[in-house]
């Protein structure tokens, strides 16, 4: 490893952490810093980053089939829906994260999502909308940035937001990791060999925008 960077059976550089794991590798080289708009998967990372607490990233994302297929596949206009029978039928399901605050959490949540989705067209529009701005960034991304960098003023605003929305499990940690993986940032690390296919892709998105 140099540089926060591994290489790969294929003899390509890649930032180290997926650490050659099949599933990992393919989630870093096929999804994590690639650019999301679909209102469903930004709120289900949102979810997923909160069952996360406490764990690590490969135990949810090896059970994510799990939770999409008990949570309506993320769709939160369902989700809000759910009772208190629906919980417990959460807390029964062995194939996800069976904790109570957590599921609730989802829950209460979606229901912010609908308000979010009618104040501002699509949660996408709010979350692009806080996209920071290049003077907020590292002018290179190296191993200290990223091992540093697990907050930054944009998540602590994006958390407090939230939170004063009524959102439950959104702390600035949670924040900014579900930015890095939704392709708000892109912290792929300099020499990765995804980086440069992630910023032409973050360079060719249209943004959307909140409704006037």
């Amino acid at each position: 490893m140099d540089e926060g960077l591994i290489a790969g059976d294929d003899g390509r550089m890649r930032c180290f952490w997926h650490g050659n794991l099949p599933d990992y590798l393919r989630y870093h080289d096929e999804e994590w810093g690639r650019p999301v708009t679909s209102d469903f998967r930004l709120f289900e990372k949102l979810c997923l980053e909160g069952f996360q607490s406490g764990l690590s990233w490969l135990t949810i994302l090896r059970k994510r089939e799990n939770f999409r297929a008990a949570f309506d596949g993320f769709d939160y206009h369902k989700v809000a829906t759910y009772t208190g029978a629906d919980v417990e039928r959460l807390l029964g399901n062995a194939g996800i994260i069976r904790h109570r605050g957590k599921i609730e959490a989802s829950i209460n949540n979606a229901g912010r999502a609908i308000e979010m989705e009618r104040e501002f067209g699509s949660l996408a529009a709010y979350f692009w909308g806080h996209e920071p701005r290049p003077d907020e960034r590292p002018s290179v991304l190296t191993l200290e940035a990223l091992r540093t960098n697990t907050t930054t003023p944009v998540s602590v605003r994006i958390s407090k937001d939230l939170k004063k929305r009524g959102w439950k499990f959104v702390g600035p940690t949670t924040v900014y990791a579900f930015m890095q993986a939704m392709g708000l940032v892109n912290d792929h690390i300099e020499g990765c060999c995804c980086r440069d296919e992630v910023e032409r892709l973050r360079a060719e998105l249209v943004r959307p925008v909140a409704k006037a």
